[in-house]
């Protein structure tokens, strides 16, 4: 696959609002009930393949009572490869739709190669990697739901000289299934949702016991590649 356009955000909003936000994380890491502490304590504790680029993000505020979210790009040297959000929402008092207490909420996008993006079975087989990463590490979940889209752009006029572009974009959410104190293993969701982002963005995957991991960073300032 080729590199993704764009990072999720651009990290171009000023000095003052990269401030607000660093609080408002720092908050989101330390407010709630104990179990959504642990798991957020267990997402910043995880370690994670080093091709994978992760860093916290100021997470939505309207979809839970307790939100954190990261944010993450698949890099190969100074190339992005796959881009994408992975967001951990908890609701104490327990959600219909969830069938539990807390939800993961995750986009992950990837710029395709033309033979990849033609073909017609690409959606059901990007599904079948999100679901795959899942089981490959034993996780338990329910309530698995989400879209695949696949997106071309054609240029013309003075941009007819670029190449024709194809995208594809895996929106998903599901339940993970809680364990001892009420929190879910949420390091082994993010291991598996990083496993996705590789995968996508055309990497192989890493062998068991891969010991070139690399814990979860504080939130950085804008990067240039």
């Amino acid at each position: 696959m080729a590199a993704a356009q764009g990072r999720l955000s651009d990290g171009a909003d000023g000095m003052d609002d990269a401030k607000e936000n660093a609080e408002a994380e720092g908050r989101a890491g330390t407010a709630g009930p104990p179990a959504f502490r642990a798991a957020v304590d267990a997402l910043r504790a995880a370690r994670l393949r080093p091709q994978v680029e992760v860093e916290p993000t100021p997470a939505p505020q309207r979809l839970a009572p307790y939100a954190y979210a990261v944010e993450a790009v698949v890099a190969d040297g100074e190339q992005e490869l796959a881009d994408g959000r992975l967001v951990l929402l908890h609701d104490p008092a327990g959600h219909d739709a969830w069938h539990g207490t807390f939800r993961l909420v995750t986009l992950v996008r990837a710029e395709l190669e033309p033979e990849m993006a033609a073909d017609p079975l690409l959606p059901e087989v990007c599904w079948s990697w999100l679901t795959g990463a899942l089981q490959a590490r034993g996780l338990t979940y329910g309530e698995p739901s989400g879209t695949v889209t696949r997106a071309s752009s054609h240029y013309f006029g003075g941009l007819a000289e670029r190449p024709a572009a194809s995208q594809i974009e895996i929106r998903a959410s599901w339940t993970p299934r809680e364990g001892l104190g009420g929190a879910p293993d949420t390091a082994g969701h993010l291991a598996s949702w990083c496993d996705l982002l590789a995968q996508v963005g055309g990497l192989p995957p890493a062998g068991p016991g891969d010991a070139s991991v690399v814990t979860l960073p504080q939130r950085r300032g804008p990067q240039s590649r």
